[in-house]
């Protein structure tokens, strides 16, 4: 039951900042599928793991690879989902905790907090520039096969 109800919420908070981001109505609905896969992927690997950056950027490589097969697929851009997509994936709790330690003169747990959240952030973008690499080899490759069945 936890695994939809996180599956559900990741989906309405893609959708929401799809929303909020102009994307079109009609892409909305895989927004939200390309955050609910980002998550329940960073969600299985965390539960695996137990290591938020590994998590995070498997998360946000599979965000990415949706969003580029969904941008070729729609003729859209890749960004309208990959932003919304990203977003259950950001540390905005542990930065929140981060800065909340700092105020309270709490600089040793506020340095672990900071530290993480700027693990998984690296982790974040990390993951969006690996598939990117990934999905433009991918595309090369079939590209160069096509060229030579056509010679």
């Amino acid at each position: 039951m936890d695994w939809i109800m996180q599956a559900v919420l990741s989906f309405l908070a893609a959708i929401g900042f799809g929303i909020i981001f102009n994307a079109p109505r009609k892409m909305l609905f895989y927004c939200g599928f390309v955050g609910s896969a980002g998550w329940m992927v960073y969600s299985l690997f965390e539960t695996i793991s137990e290591d938020a950056v590994q998590a995070s950027f498997l998360g946000a490589f599979v965000v990415a690879l949706f969003a580029h097969l969904f941008a070729k697929r729609f003729k859209t851009p890749m960004i309208i989902f990959s932003v919304a997509g990203i977003i259950p994936l950001v540390p905005g709790g542990t930065a929140y905790n981060a800065m909340r330690h700092f105020v309270e003169n709490d600089n040793l747990t506020a340095i672990s907090y900071a530290t993480k959240a700027f693990m998984v952030s690296g982790a974040i973008a990390m993951g969006l520039v690996f598939a990117e690499v990934f999905i433009q080899l991918i595309f090369r490759s079939r590209f160069k096969k096509r060229k030579v069945r056509q010679l």
